[in-house]
């Protein structure tokens, strides 16, 4: 078997545990499983009650990493997440007590109703792979990827996410309102929440060669052009005031090369970078007059793409 097929088999597997204890969201954990292999960040976001807790904690479990969840609130410090320095009489000295940030996937629940400053503890860690606690440098463990969930910004007590902190999350993700059926499905099934009953589907060892084979997927020059264009024309689209930075072009190149992976290709196409790029580009795209979904639907079907016999060349 293949590296990319066997990328594929594992997400099989993987959406299958997944269907046990959550309904209606195969894509959207699809995405997730790029983004781990792509070594990005989520950010989770949908009205309270759709599964977005339920959904992380399933996914951490079937792929055998390690979780925490830190709840996000007003009073929230930064040493509540990443640690500090405390005096353990015991030793008669001052020891260094490592936070819940020291897992494979860290659930950042209801991130935005925490002040910026707490939020920014995060910046080092999803950046560097590492914290500072003590003026000592910690590294964190791997894989490691923070899934943030985020309430909608109309409702009470929520504080608006930096734009350089949501340039560091590679995708957005918004959970919708399941549909009907998926709906009468979740008031049947009462094993739907049970996270105890999801199977491991592969080891954390397994899982890193699999991470490591990303790198290998190729990606021609014609269709690193095509991404480079997508990516300026966010920011001279009419009515933007900040289109997609530098690093979108990176986490777009990577999560295109994950994306491949998984659907059993050892290259990139256009298609490719089409389905992943709402979810890279869409929360680094800032307007007050215009919605930044049309903005990429727009850019989408105004770039045009590589032709198709240069882009195994």
């Amino acid at each position: 078997m293949s590296d990319a097929q066997a990328v594929g088999t594992v997400l099989s597997r993987m959406l299958s545990e997944l269907s046990k204890v959550i309904i209606g969201y195969e894509e959207e954990a699809t995405v997730m499983f790029a983004t781990l292999l792509a070594g990005g960040h989520v950010l989770l976001e949908g009205v309270p009650g759709v599964g977005k807790t339920t959904l992380a904690k399933a996914f951490a479990k079937t792929l055998s990493l390690s979780f925490s969840r830190i709840q996000f609130t007003p009073d929230l410090l930064p040493s509540d997440v990443v640690g500090t320095v405390v005096y353990n009489p015991k030793i008669n000295d001052f020891e260094v007590k490592l936070g819940p940030i020291f897992a494979n996937i860290v659930l950042a629940d209801e991130i935005n109703r925490a002040p910026p400053k707490t939020q920014a503890g995060l910046l080092e860690a999803m950046q560097e792979g590492q914290v500072t606690i003590g003026g000592r440098s910690f590294k964190l463990p791997k894989p490691f990827m923070v899934i943030a969930t985020q309430d909608p910004r109309e409702l009470s007590g929520t504080y608006p996410l930096p734009e350089a902190q949501l340039d560091r999350f590679m995708t957005r993700i918004y959970l919708t309102y399941p549909s009907f059926d998926d709906e009468v499905q979740i008031s049947i099934n009462t094993n739907l929440g049970r996270v105890e009953l999801v199977r491991q589907v592969i080891s954390i060892d397994e899982l890193t060669r699999l991470i490591d084979q990303v790198d290998g997927v190729k990606l021609t020059r014609p269709v690193a052009n095509y991404i480079v264009n997508v990516v300026r024309a966010t920011r001279e689209y009419k009515g933007v005031r900040l289109g997609a930075s530098t690093r979108a072009i990176q986490m777009l190149s990577r999560l295109a090369r994950a994306w491949a992976l998984i659907h059993e290709r050892n290259y990139v196409v256009p298609e490719d970078v089409i389905k992943v790029a709402p979810y890279v580009l869409a929360h680094r795209i800032f307007s007050s007059s215009v919605n930044s979904e049309k903005v990429i639907e727009d850019v989408l079907k105004g770039v045009e793409t590589p032709e198709a016999s240069l882009i195994r060349k």
